[in-house]
């Protein structure tokens, strides 16, 4: 394992001058701790990302409010730079590349209102401007604080593909530019997070929240001594703090359990942050830029037990279930492969399947805002089995919550799903849909959004602080 730390901050820890300040401390304190100068990855300014999008919206719909989006992201990084930059050159130095910087957002936004639309590759673009602003300034404050410090774009070490949105890596290639670009001793590195750049080298992203990603990408390259993901909570914690005020932060995780905490709308972490660390078995720790003292959490492969069935509790809301049913897909081969690629060509993620015993009904839960979608696109492809009564029904039932009960010590643990069940009606909740992996790590439920936050302090009181 190497001795470089890679270290990312997220836009909620870079929102304004003394969140910038206060990063840069934690930053300079490891580059004197370390043996080697760090390598920081940055998100945009909280709330950048949207402004973009919002007046990339704006501009595709032809309404000049764009203008003014674009010149107050402007102001908002100037008066960052005149807080953080004392020496008057490099100030005036920073100021004229975000002048530029600012031209050509512009420009392309310009662009986007002149032909009324915006292509996803133009998309990605735009949406990767918060973090080329700020990236040069918080390398500018720690150079003007004492400690030798370059900004990089990560345009120019992470490859991928041309599926602009959520773009594929290209590792082989990716990894060798990370080494070439970042692997040798000298300043530090301050990164841009989230983008990327094609096969072609037009700019692509890495999804929405993609800086941990990026962070992960590159201290898998680098095989570094760890990830620190700095953020403005203490850690993962057992549920959310404000369903339950007193949830606690987990100390030691495993990968398997965050990644599943993850998946299910615990937002502290990006889903994909940890795909690259696991084959390295790099920790990653999640950390408060506001409470650096505190050790956070570590997520490791080989977190200790802690000795509950339960380490955490996770949600998705604003859910909906589609409920194919009929008698004549009991045995009718090939139904299921049917259903799944109907709604994979409609460009809808699944994200729990349950299937009756019987083969009489399956059960599809997706995001809310996409059932619709889905089912319309599902009685249009089954229209033929409709019509012979093999499928008597399609249904939509909205307004749902999913709820995720995860931990490595689920496994084999008898009556655990008799306790889970048994709490929940207790508290007066009704089970829509069950399904569980075959990991046993997670259970999942399906249940009325009304009756989320009654479930999730009921289970948290069974399985955390009992």
């Amino acid at each position: 394992m190497g001795t470089v730390m890679v270290m990312k901050f997220g836009g909620s820890s870079l929102a304004d001058e003394n969140r910038i300040r206060n990063a840069a401390r934690i930053v300079i304190a490891a580059a004197q701790d370390e043996s080697e100068a760090p390598v920081v990855v940055v998100s945009a300014m909280g709330g950048v990302t949207a402004a973009l999008l919002d007046a990339a919206d704006a501009a595709e719909k032809g309404d000049s409010a764009y203008r003014a989006a674009a010149a107050e992201l402007g102001e908002r990084h100037r008066r960052a730079v005149r807080a953080l930059v004392r020496n008057p050159r490099a100030a005036d130095g920073m100021i004229r590349r975000i002048d530029k910087t600012i031209r050509e957002l512009e420009d392309i936004l310009h662009g986007v209102e002149l032909v009324q639309e915006c292509s996803p590759r133009t998309g990605d673009l735009i949406s990767g401007f918060g973090e080329r602003l700020i990236c040069p300034i918080l390398a500018g404050h720690i150079r003007d604080q004492g400690t030798d410090a370059e900004d990089v774009d990560a345009g120019d070490i992470i490859r991928t593909d041309g599926a602009y949105g959520r773009a594929a890596v290209d590792f082989k290639t990716t990894d060798s530019l990370i080494r070439r670009h970042l692997g040798k001793r000298g300043p530090v590195s301050i990164v841009t997070g989230f983008v990327a750049s094609g096969p072609d080298g037009a700019a692509t992203t890495l999804g929405r929240n993609g800086s941990d990603y990026t962070a992960s990408i590159i201290g898998a390259a680098l095989n570094a001594r760890a990830v620190e993901i700095w953020t403005d909570v203490d850690g993962i914690l057992t549920a959310d703090p404000r369903v339950v005020p007193h949830a606690w932060v987990i100390r030691e995780i495993s990968f398997q359990e965050a990644m599943e905490l993850s998946f299910f709308g615990a937002e502290v972490i990006h889903p994909c942050t940890l795909i690259p660390v696991i084959e390295k078995n790099l920790p990653v720790y999640i950390r408060n830029t506001l409470n650096p003292a505190s050790p956070g959490t570590r997520i490791s492969g080989d977190a200790p037990p802690n000795g509950r069935a339960v380490t955490g509790i996770a949600s998705i809301d604003n859910a909906a279930m589609i409920t194919i049913e009929g008698g004549g897909m009991m045995g009718m081969p090939g139904a299921a492969s049917r259903i799944f690629a109907s709604v994979a060509a409609a460009g809808v993620n699944i994200i729990m399947i349950t299937q009756s015993s019987s083969e009489h009904s399956i059960s599809l839960v997706c995001r809310e805002n996409e059932a619709c979608i889905a089912a319309d696109t599902l009685r249009k492809d089954l229209s033929d089995a409709m019509a012979s009564r093999m499928i008597r029904d399609i249904k939509v039932s909205g307004a749902l919550e999913i709820i995720a009960v995860i931990g490595e010590n689920m496994r084999g643990r008898v009556g655990l799903s008799g306790k889970l069940f048994s709490a929940l009606g207790d508290a007066g909740v009704n089970i829509l849909a069950i399904a569980q992996g075959s990991t046993e790590r997670n259970i999942s439920l399906v249940i009325s959004g009304k009756d989320t936050e009654t479930a999730i302090r009921a289970i948290h009181a069974a399985f955390i602080e009992g």
